[in-house]
C-alpha cells in the first residue's frame, strides 16, 4: 500500500470504512463486517482497499475473491443496508456470486451472524452467537449439555433431542443437515471455527420440508474467503479447556485451500456432564473465470453427558445435582460434499452439490422402570399392573434375581446409523423482462437416506445417588398390545424430491414482486428387521406458494410484505409411535402404529427496515411483525405413570405470532445493538392429552387443553443489549444482557400451574492486542452468579423416592434444567 502520509492513510481509512457503513443494509445483515484484530489470518477482517460487495448466502457459501491485502487492517463495519451491491443468495443451491438477490427486494426478514460475532463469543457453539445476535432466537439446555442446546425462533424449534417435533430447516454449504430418523439438529457436529456466516431466511418455501418458521443457513469458509493461520486456545471454569486452529491459502489464483480443526473437554458444573468435542473441516475449491468447483468434507467425534431435566427438590439441595443416569451420547459423523457454479452465458448461471454423508449416534439411558416383582409370585418379575409377565429376549418370563425391596431401574440404550445422499441443481436467469430488471431461478433436489435403528432394554438396580447398575437381564417382547419392551430393529429410507421456480420482477426502481412455489414429494419407508408389525410405507406431497413485495419508500427506508407455506412430513420415529394405546419409549422403541398428518405452516410477515448516518456512526433499525398457523401440527405426548414413554399425534392448528425490533449503532470505535422480539404460541383447537400436570384429572389423567392456551416452553418476550468498545487501538471491551420471560412448563399446556420465572443474564468479555499477530481475550459469563432454569417439564412423582429426604415421596411435580453459575474464561489467538 502506497500512501503519502501516516494522517492522510487514516483519514482515507476512515472515509472507506464510513462508505461501508452507508453500504450495508439495515438489520439484515447484523454486523458482516466487524472489528477484529490485525493479524495476517484473512476472515472478516478484509482489506479496505479492495472491498468487495458484502454478500449472505442462504445456504452456499460466497465465492468472491478477495484480494490478500500487503498488510492486514482491522476495521468497523456495519450490520445492515440496502445498497444495491448488497446481495443475497435466497435458495439452496451452489455457491455463487453476482446473481444474488438485491437485499432491498426480499420480501421477508432476514438474520445474519458472521464469523467475528461468533469468534467474539469465545465459544465452539455457534448456537451462542445465534442467541447473542439474533432478536427472535432462544436457547434452552433441555438435555442439560450446552452443547446440545435447542434452539428456538418465533415458537419454532431446531433440536437434537430425538423425538423433539421440529420446525426449523438448517442448511451447511447447500446441503441439509437435520437428521434423517428425527430430523433433529446436532448443533456439536457443526465446525464452529470453519463457519463463515449464519443466515436465518424466513417466509420461503425454497428451503423445503421442515422450514415452517425459516431456514439456518451456514455458510463455511474456504481458501477464497479466508487466507492466513490462526490457532486459538482458552480454558477455565470446570474444567474447561478449548483450542482451534484453522488455516487458508489461495494458490496460482485458481485454487484455494482451507481447513479447521477444533478441540475441547469440559467437566460440566453439573455430576456426570462431561463434555469432549473433536472436529475437522476441510474444503478445496478451484476458479477459472466464472466457474468455480469445491470439494469440502468433514469429520466429528463428540462423547457428552446429558444430564438432562432434574426435580426441583433436588435442585434445592445442590445446584449440580441429576437424576437417573447414565445419561450419555456419542455422536459421530463424515461428510463429503462437491459444489459447482457455472456462468454459462452473460444471463445464465448454472449452480449445483452432489453431498453423501454418515451418521451415528449411540443412547444410554438410565431411566426409572415399570418391571418389579410380582405380586403373586415375587420370585418372579412383571410389570407396573402386577400381572403382566416382564419376559426376557426369549420369551420366557424373567425370574427375579434381586433381593426384596431393592428399586429397579432400567438402561434404555439406542443406536442410530444413517447415510445420505443427495444432488441438486439451480438455474438463474437475470434478463430483463418487458424492459424491467428481472431474476428468474428454477431448481430441483433429490436426498435419500437410509437409516438403521435398534433399541434394547437392561434392568438393573438403582443407587440412592439415582444410578442405575446393570443386571445384564434384557427384556424381550410381552406379547401384551399396549406393552413395549422388546428389542427393536428397524431400517428406513427417506426419499425426498423437490422442484422449485421463483421470479422477483422489479415493478419501478423502488416495487418489486416475487411470487413463486416449490413442490415437494416425500415418500418413507419402514421395514421391520425382526418382524413386520412395523412395516409401513408412506408418501406425502404439498405445493407451497410464496408471493411478496418489497417498496423501497426513500434510499434509507425500505418495506416488505409476504406471504408463504411450508409443510413438514411426519418423521420416521413419529409414524412409528403415533398410538395412545401403545406408548412408545421416546426414542428408544417404537409400535406399529397409524399414520399421521403433514403439518402445514401458512407464514405473513411484514416490516421495515432502514439506515441513517449519525455524528457517532451508522444508525440501522429494523421492526417487523408475523402470523404462523400451523395446520394438523404434531406434539409428542407423555404417557402418564410411564416415564419416558409416549406418543405423537396431530392436534390441529396452532398458532405463533408476534413482533421483532432491533437498532443497532455501528462506527470504528463501538459497536451497540439492542432488540426486542414477542412471540405469542397458542393451541387454536381443543383437545385432550396426557400429562404429569398436578391438575390433571384424577380418573383420566389428562388435561383438556381449550383454543387459547398458550404453547409451553415458548417465553413470551425477548429483550437483548450489547455493547462493544474500543478503549485504545489495542484494547476493546464489551458486555451483553439477555431477559427472557417467564413461560409454561412442557406438560401444562392447560396453563393452569405457575410458569417458569423469568431471568436476566450479564456477561462481559474483554480483549488485548499485546502486539501484531497476538490477542488476549477474557469473558465473564453469568457475572452475577444469577440461578435460574431454561426448561422446566413435570415428572412422575411417584417413580423413584426422594433420597435426599429420607426416601419420601417427591411433591414438587417440576423438573428442571438449571443454567450454568458463574464461569471465568481466558485465552490467547495468535495469527500468522
Amino acid at each position: 500500500m502506497v500512501t503519502d502520509g501516516k494522517a492522510g492513510m487514516v483519514k482515507r481509512l476512515w472515509f472507506k470504512r464510513r462508505l461501508l457503513m452507508a453500504s450495508v443494509s439495515t438489520g439484515l445483515l447484523s454486523g458482516v463486517v466487524v472489528a477484529g484484530p490485525a493479524g495476517a489470518a484473512q476472515d472478516e477482517e478484509t482489506n479496505v482497499q479492495n472491498l468487495p460487495p458484502v454478500e449472505v448466502t442462504a445456504p452456499p457459501p460466497a465465492t468472491t475473491r478477495r484480494n490478500v491485502p500487503s498488510r492486514p487492517v482491522a476495521q468497523a463495519g456495519a450490520s445492515s443496508s440496502s445498497s444495491p451491491k448488497t446481495r443475497i443468495y435466497v435458495y439452496p443451491t451452489a455457491p455463487g456470486t453476482g446473481r444474488g438477490l438485491d437485499v432491498d427486494k426480499v420480501p421477508s426478514a432476514i438474520n445474519a451472524v458472521d464469523a467475528n460475532q461468533i469468534k467474539r463469543t469465545g465459544s465452539l457453539n455457534v448456537t451462542d452467537a445465534l442467541r447473542d445476535n439474533i432478536a427472535g432466537v432462544n436457547i434452552t439446555e433441555v438435555t442439560g449439555n450446552p452443547f446440545q442446546p435447542d434452539v428456538e425462533f418465533r415458537g419454532f424449534v431446531a433440536s437434537p433431542v430425538t423425538g423433539t417435533p421440529q420446525g426449523l430447516a438448517v442448511y451447511q454449504n447447500g446441503v441439509r443437515i437435520n437428521e434423517a430418523f428425527s430430523d433433529a439438529v446436532n448443533w456439536d457436529l457443526i465446525p464452529t471455527a470453519a463457519i463463515r456466516s449464519v443466515t436465518l431466511v424466513t417466509n420461503n418455501p425454497a428451503f423445503g420440508l421442515n422450514a415452517l418458521g425459516g431456514a439456518l443457513n451456514l455458510q463455511m469458509k474456504d481458501g477464497f474467503t479466508y487466507q492466513g493461520a490462526e490457532l486459538d486456545v482458552m480454558g477455565g471454569s470446570f474444567g474447561r479447556i478449548q483450542g482451534s486452529a484453522q488455516w487458508g491459502k489461495q494458490v496460482d489464483k485458481n485454487y484455494g485451500v482451507y481447513a479447521a480443526l477444533e478441540g475441547l473437554h469440559d467437566n460440566g458444573f453439573r455430576n456426570f456432564s462431561q463434555s469432549d468435542v473433536r472436529r475437522f473441516y476441510g474444503d478445496v475449491g478451484y476458479k477459472a473465470g466464472d466457474s468455480e468447483f469445491h470439494a469440502n468434507m468433514g469429520i466429528a467425534k463428540n462423547d457428552f453427558g446429558a444430564s438432562a431435566t432434574v426435580p426441583a427438590e433436588l435442585l434445592d439441595k445442590y445446584w449440580g445435582a441429576t437424576y437417573t443416569t447414565p445419561q450419555t451420547t456419542s455422536n459421530r459423523v463424515g461428510y463429503l460434499n462437491f459444489t459447482g457454479k457455472v456462468d454459462a452465458t452473460p444471463t445464465w448461471t448454472l449452480e449445483g452439490t452432489a453431498h453423501l454423508r454418515r451418521y451415528e449416534q449411540k443412547l444410554v439411558d438410565g431411566n426409572p422402570t415399570d418391571v418389579q416383582e410380582c405380586g403373586a409370585d415375587p420370585t418372579l418379575l412383571c410389570f407396573g399392573n402386577d400381572t403382566t409377565p416382564a419376559n426376557g429376549t426369549n420369551g420366557v418370563q424373567l425370574a427375579n434375581p434381586f433381593a426384596p425391596g431393592t428399586i429397579l431401574g432400567e438402561i434404555d440404550r439406542s443406536s442410530i446409523r444413517s447415510t445420505s445422499f443427495g444432488v441438486s441443481g439451480q438455474a438463474t436467469n437475470t434478463d430483463q423482462l418487458f424492459g424491467h430488471d428481472n431474476r428468474f431461478v428454477m431448481g430441483t433436489s433429490y436426498d435419500a437416506s437410509v437409516t438403521r435403528y435398534n433399541a434394547t432394554a437392561e434392568i438393573g438396580t438403582m443407587g440412592e445417588n439415582y444410578v442405575v447398575s446393570g443386571s445384564g437381564i434384557f427384556l424381550g417382547p410381552t406379547g401384551v398390545p399396549d406393552t413395549v419392551a422388546g428389542p427393536v430393529s428397524l431400517r428406513t429410507v427417506n426419499q425426498y424430491n423437490g422442484l422449485y421456480a421463483m421470479d422477483t420482477f422489479n415493478v419501478t426502481d423502488a416495487l418489486a414482486i416475487t411470487g413463486g412455489g416449490r413442490f415437494n414429494v416425500a415418500r418413507i419407508t419402514l421395514e421391520d428387521q425382526l418382524g413386520t408389525s412395523l412395516n409401513g410405507d408412506h408418501t406425502f406431497t404439498r405445493f407451497n406458494p410464496v408471493i411478496g413485495g418489497t417498496y423501497k419508500i426513500t434510499p434509507e427506508l425500505t418495506a416488505y410484505a409476504g406471504y408463504s407455506e411450508a409443510n413438514r412430513v411426519p418423521t420416521p420415529l413419529e409414524l412409528g409411535c403415533a398410538d395412545p394405546v401403545r406408548p412408545c419409549l421416546l426414542a428408544a422403541f417404537l409400535v406399529s402404529d397409524p399414520p399421521l398428518n403433514q403439518v402445514v405452516s401458512k407464514t405473513m410477515e411484514a416490516g421495515l427496515r432502514g439506515t441513517k448516518e449519525l455524528n457517532i456512526g451508522t444508525l440501522g433499525w429494523k421492526i417487523g411483525g408475523f402470523r404462523a398457523t400451523n395446520y394438523d401440527d404434531i406434539v409428542a405426548v407423555p404417557a402418564v405413570g410411564r416415564t419416558g414413554f409416549g406418543y405423537f399425534t396431530n392436534v390441529g392448528r396452532t398458532r405463533r405470532q408476534g413482533l421483532e425490533a432491533e437498532v443497532n449503532i455501528k462506527s470504528p470505535t463501538l459497536q451497540f445493538q439492542a432488540s426486542y422480539a414477542f412471540v405469542d404460541a397458542r393451541y387454536l383447537d381443543a383437545f385432550e392429552l396426557g400429562s404429569e400436570s398436578p391438575f390433571r384429572d384424577p380418573v383420566t389423567e389428562t388435561i383438556q387443553v381449550l383454543p387459547g392456551d398458550q404453547i409451553p416452553a415458548i417465553p413470551r418476550h425477548r429483550v437483548k443489549v450489547g455493547i462493544d468498545y474500543n478503549v485504545t487501538d489495542v484494547w476493546k471491551v464489551g458486555g451483553n444482557a439477555l431477559f427472557v420471560s417467564s413461560q409454561y412448563f412442557v406438560g401444562d399446556e392447560s396453563n393452569q400451574y405457575s410458569k417458569l420465572p423469568s431471568y436476566t443474564v450479564f456477561n462481559l468479555h474483554t480483549s488485548y492486542q499485546v502486539a501484531k499477530n497476538i490477542q488476549l481475550y477474557g469473558k465473564v459469563d453469568n457475572i452475577f452468579d444469577k440461578r435460574y432454569a431454561t426448561y422446566g417439564q413435570f415428572f412422575d412423582r411417584e417413580a423413584l423416592p426422594n433420597f435426599t429426604n429420607g426416601g419420601a415421596e417427591f411433591t414438587d411435580p417440576r423438573s428442571l434444567s438449571p443454567a450454568r453459575p458463574r464461569a471465568f474464561y481466558a485465552g490467547m489467538r495468535v495469527t500468522f
